[in-house]
């Protein structure tokens, strides 16, 4: 972390001493909040001060406004120097669980080539002696063969113990032949239904598995446990707190996490918030719908929707497409879920009144998925649940009104354009561009855009994902001009994915997502104001101090 000057440490130790306060007036900074309702309806209003009360937000204003009617010997007083005020950011789509993992496996988002990759994970071998390798992050599009890696490789380094890494969207994995072997895979098995092991031209399996073959290896690997979970959670919170993330919608859950979240819930150890969303996959989900609903009375953990996934991710070809991948022409992608099987899960999810948050990445899966709500509306009915399609990466263009017609959510990742700029084109052609990664067409429309970052596939901090959704570039400020920059959004609309809409995502608007009297103090603390520096610097922003219920969870040292 780096070290601030002496005086905003001293300002910082104040701020955490004063948080711990019933009454709390805070002053003297540049504060910025979407308010009214979700959407194109919200006004961006500026502020100087703001009275936290109880961890709710008492009143927002100039400081003379609000300090006329206080007993000055009840409020503490908190002098922000001049620094910038933000409502907490909320990740719309993340994977709580895997940052974790992320954070404590081999991380091979940097590695430059299949051999560098390789190095790395012999290293990290080297010193940890567990039953697995293990890691993730890799990306043959960022290497200059951008072909997928092999059991070989790694098999000339570590050969006696099986190696795991997932690819970094998390719809690919390459194992090493121990691997292989201990999942029983040979020339002669057959692709599951959803998935593709690669093979070589003689038909042997090269290593990489994707999407549901992937499971022919997950289901061989050590079963992880109430502690082993703990352990990666308490790791992801640490982390999310230090980027200024005080909520995250967390997309799949299983039965297992879900009752390390309420334990955690219960010992008041969650310093972020988390909107989990159901596995689809959890044998135990009938159960769990059964329970209906749940919210904690301090709003630290919500469980009110079910993740599905349709498709696979477009760097491993596995989006579902209408038509064949530009770049291979044999194939269209894979349903992960086949559709009549998602038709039987809103059957299943929807009379309990729980939303539905379905993964569509390709333009057919968002077809399918689109299709499916219209047949539900009609049916059972559910259209008040906010349903939500997660990533609405590649929509045709005569899908993309649908969005409105049937009130879904549009939850998209900007960083995930500017990580796929170099590969998009080549996957699905310039033709079929003009409905990907349409975030001002979606806007444009009065659809709902939740802003995430679907970590670990992308990284966390949400200034990145701030400075993509406004320049359509990556932090190289690539390409001049930015990336179909037509779809960019304003930099208010980018703040607002973030926060208020996000909460609008979740059903939380009333509680969450901007600083209003009455909501929950959620707020962070930056060196910068964005909206006083030039686009390109936007994902430069550092957070000085994070607030959840007005209370400090994250000071920089």
């Amino acid at each position: 972390m780096r070290i601030v000057s002496s005086l905003l440490a001293l300002v910082v130790f104040f701020i955490s001493f004063a948080a711990s306060a019933q009454t709390v007036l805070y002053h003297n900074f540049n504060g910025y909040t979407l308010t009214g309702e979700p959407g194109d309806g919200a006004v961006l209003k500026e502020f100087d001060a703001m009275l936290v009360t109880d961890g709710k937000v008492a009143a927002v204003g100039t400081l003379a406004s609000i300090q006329a009617s206080l007993n000055p010997a009840t409020t503490q007083k908190v002098d922000l120097q001049g620094k910038t005020l933000l409502p907490g950011i909320i990740d719309a789509h993340g994977h709580m669980l895997g940052l974790g993992e992320n954070l404590i496996q081999v991380d091979l988002r940097n590695a430059a080539s299949e051999q560098d990759a390789v190095a790395r994970v012999a290293d990290f071998a080297a010193a940890e002696m567990g039953p697995w390798v293990v890691g993730r992050g890799w990306n043959q599009e960022n290497w200059s063969e951008r072909s997928f890696p092999t059991a070989k490789s790694l098999d000339e380094f570590i050969a006696d113990r099986p190696v795991w890494l997932t690819r970094v969207d998390g719809h690919a994995g390459w194992a090493n032949s121990k691997a292989l072997e201990l999942a029983g895979i040979t020339a002669e098995t057959v692709s599951p239904e959803g998935g593709e092991i690669i093979r070589d031209a003689s038909g042997e399996p090269t290593g990489v598995l994707v999407d549901n073959a992937m499971a022919l290896v997950e289901s061989q690997m050590p079963a992880k446990n109430a502690e082993y979970y703990r352990r990666a959670l308490v790791t992801a919170f640490d982390h999310l707190v230090s980027e200024g993330i005080t909520g995250v919608h967390d997309a799949g859950v299983d039965a297992t996490n879900l009752a390390v979240y309420q334990q955690l819930a219960a010992e008041g150890n969650m310093p972020v918030r988390v909107y989990a969303m159901l596995s689809a996959s959890e044998p135990r989900l009938p159960d769990l719908l059964a329970d209906g609903p749940i919210t904690t009375e301090d709003d630290s953990l919500t469980v009110a929707s079910v993740k599905i996934y349709t498709d696979g991710a477009l760097g491993s070809r596995g989006a579902a497409l209408i038509d064949p991948y530009s770049d291979a022409p044999n194939t269209r992608g894979l349903l992960v879920t086949q559709p009549t099987d998602i038709e039987q899960l809103f059957e299943l999810i929807i009379p309990h009144g729980f939303q539905i948050n379905i993964h569509a990445i390709g333009d057919r899966a968002n077809r399918i998925a689109l299709d499916k709500f219209a047949k539900a509306y009609a049916t059972i009915g559910g259209r008040n649940l906010r349903h939500r399609i997660e990533h609405s990466q590649v929509v045709h263009p005569d899908d993309i009104p649908r969005f409105k017609e049937l009130n879904i959510i549009a939850s998209m990742q900007p960083t995930h354009a500017t990580s796929d700029k170099n590969m998009a084109e080549d996957r699905i052609g310039k033709e079929r561009m003009q409905g990907a990664y349409a975030w001002q067409t979606f806007l444009d429309q009065g659809t709902i855009v939740a802003a995430g970052s679907d970590f670990p596939v992308e990284l966390s901090n949400p200034f990145f994902g701030v400075h993509a959704a406004v320049t359509r570039q990556d932090r190289d400020n690539q390409p001049q001009g930015g990336w179909y920059a037509h779809e960019a959004m304003t930099l208010e609309q980018a703040l607002r994915a973030f926060t208020l809409d996000a909460a609008y995502a979740s059903g939380q608007e009333q509680q969450l997502g901007s600083l209003e009297p009455g909501k929950w103090a959620d707020f962070i603390v930056l060196d910068q104001d964005p909206f006083a520096v030039t686009s390109d610097k936007l994902w430069r922003a550092d957070v000085l101090a994070t607030y959840v219920a007005g209370e400090n969870v994250y000071t920089q040292e």
